[in-house]
């Protein structure tokens, strides 16, 4: 009698429980949209704890081996590139499929950690352990960093663009750009100078196109070949850090291009606006 007392109990417990799940409102459950959002925080967090773990620790404790430091600083910026991998499938999958109303806010908030604080972070250890590099001044970039991501999703939440662009450079691009620019080991004040530049880019009215279609594939492509020249400069493969070299100073300079080019182009389209004003005028 006790026995099936007990079932019964838990028989009701169950079904009151899947009650109240079944009465939660869509805007509460999670979409697969959702779900490589937090994919793209857990890869974020991750970066952190490489970068922590495996090249801030060792340094502080003196056991410091350059083999496997490098090994969790490519690991860092793996993750760094899977949640960007994250972050541009989620919002396709949200077009096509069902997004949460809660789509949004994750989106921003995982955007924040991986995109973010990952990259920022990355600067601070850097500042830390470089020889020639200096710390309190490497952090005061990494919070102009952290600043700019804030600054833009807040932006991006409030104000509504033409369809297809983005304004300022997007927070995963800007992640990209900051973390290479730290592994093309230039000098201290370049690298710094880049970095802030980097973070006002982030915060300018400067229009970037959205990874769409053709520019989709193109992105994970890079994303792939970025992912390819860590693999090999982790593993000491012959010119492996060259290549690696070479791929940073490639992200680099996109960085650096796409702003004159959409700059050049708003200007080229503010004049011929201007001249078909005039001629409707001289009609």
């Amino acid at each position: 009698m006790t026995v099936t007392d007990q079932d019964t109990g838990q028989s009701t417990w169950v079904s009151e429980l899947q009650d109240e799940v079944d009465d939660l409102p869509l805007s509460t459950r999670l979409s697969i949209a959702d779900a490589l959002t937090l994919g793209n925080a857990i890869c974020g967090f991750m970066a952190v704890y490489f970068t922590t773990t495996g090249v801030l620790v060792p340094h502080l404790m003196g056991t410091s081996d350059g083999g496997m430091s490098k090994h969790s600083a490519a690991t860092a910026v793996t993750l760094m590139l899977l949640a960007s991998v994250f972050d541009l499938f989620d919002g396709l999958v949200a077009r096509k499929l069902r997004s949460s109303a809660m789509g949004a806010e994750l989106d921003n908030l995982s955007d924040l950690i991986s995109f973010g604080l990952a990259p920022a972070y990355f600067v601070v250890v850097w500042g830390l352990v470089a020889d020639d590099a200096y710390g309190k001044v490497s952090a005061v970039a990494a919070v102009l960093v952290v600043l700019a991501v804030v600054l833009r999703l807040a932006r991006f939440s409030c104000t509504t663009l033409r369809d297809g662009v983005f304004q300022g450079m997007p927070s995963p691009f800007g992640a990209m750009t900051v973390v290479s620019v730290v592994l093309l080991e230039l000098p201290f004040a370049p690298t710094i100078a880049a970095i802030v530049g980097v973070a006002w880019l982030m915060v300018s009215r400067v229009e970037y196109p959205k990874p769409r279609g053709r520019l989709a594939v193109v992105t994970l492509a890079w994303i792939l070949v970025s992912m390819g020249c860590l693999t090999a400069w982790t593993l000491d493969v012959p010119g492996g850090h060259q290549l690696l070299q070479t791929g940073a100073a490639l992200q680099c300079m996109a960085a650096a291009v796409i702003p004159c080019f959409a700059t050049t182009r708003r200007v080229n389209t503010m004049r011929a606006n201007r001249r078909e004003a005039r001629a409707e005028v001289i009609r």
